[in-house]
């Protein structure tokens, strides 16, 4: 209905602002995200209805729920011990996040507020290691958990992993975001550096620790080759080496259900993780310039 003004002509200016308000201002924009938004979580969409079919639900493309989840569920879960591989790979990547995160707290310490000769050349090292892929010092990392004996052991699937220039960089750059007159007061106070990492720099670093572990977990539960090449049990082995591993028994007896429900399964925790971490993960990355 058309508004009116006081003298009683109708207010055709009211009026057009108000048919432009029922669509948003950037509505293509919306439009765009929505379709992108569909494409990508289609296949997602699509593992979920086959995890809960048949092969023969599957044949026909049903794009509804099948009646066979609870037999491919038994089939994951209780003949190939899905679930044990994927609590070895919750413990084992929750290790590694916390751990780099430790460790990486005292690095970022250390190259921000300790003054030493070669700090550049160090950070500089730290640096370069990110250009390094796991996969090129798979071999001798090899022989030196294999010198340790931590061979088939949840060690060696940890402990070479909490040293991380990735998340050395982050807390370096973070640090230095932080002004250098709360350092100084610190100092006047009599603070000591753990009394100051501890008072001060981590009640000011929860949105970066938390960026660290959604990165940091999403890379341990993610990980393939290391676990396949050092782990020989089963009962030790994660989640990604035993889905492959049920994909070469499920090829043999052509069931696509129970594949696509170990795919769903193992994507989940990492998704909690994301979705309870989300808004310290976005703020994580807000850093400032370099000073």
């Amino acid at each position: 209905m058309m508004s009116m003004t006081k003298t009683g002509i109708p207010d055709v200016t009211r009026t057009r602002e108000k048919s432009r308000g029922i669509l948003p201002k950037h509505w293509y924009a919306h439009l765009i995200l929505l379709v992108a938004v569909a494409i990508i979580g289609f296949p997602l969409f699509y593992a979920l209805l086959v995890s809960t079919q048949s092969n023969f639900e599957v044949i026909r493309y049903q794009f509804w729920p099948g009646t066979a989840l609870r037999e491919n569920w038994e089939f994951m879960m209780n003949q190939l011990g899905l679930w044990r591989f994927m609590i070895n790979s919750f413990f084992i990547a929750v290790a590694v996040a916390l751990g780099k995160v430790v460790f990486s707290l005292f690095a970022g310490l250390g190259l921000v507020y300790f003054r030493y000769p070669g700090k550049w050349l160090v950070f500089g090292f730290i640096i370069l290691t990110l250009m390094t892929p796991t996969e090129v010092l798979a071999i001798a990392l090899f022989r030196l958990v294999n010198n340790f004996n931590w061979a088939d052991t949840y060690a060696a699937l940890t402990v070479p992993f909490f040293a991380s220039a990735t998340s050395v960089f982050l807390f370096r750059q973070h640090f230095r975001s932080i002004p250098s007159e709360l350092s100084e007061a610190a100092q006047l106070d009599g603070a000591t550096p753990l009394q100051f990492l501890f008072r001060v720099l981590i009640p000011l670093s929860w949105s970066t620790i938390g960026a660290i572990v959604v990165i940091m977990f999403l890379d341990t539960w993610n990980q393939y080759l290391w676990p396949l090449l050092i782990i020989r049990s089963t009962e030790q082995q994660v989640i990604q080496v035993g889905v492959a591993k049920a994909l070469t028994e499920i090829q043999n007896s052509q069931e696509y259900g129970p594949l696509m429900l170990g795919a769903v399964l193992s994507s989940l925790p990492p998704l909690i993780v994301f979705l309870l971490l989300q808004k310290q993960f976005m703020k994580g990355f807000a850093l400032t310039r370099d000073k």
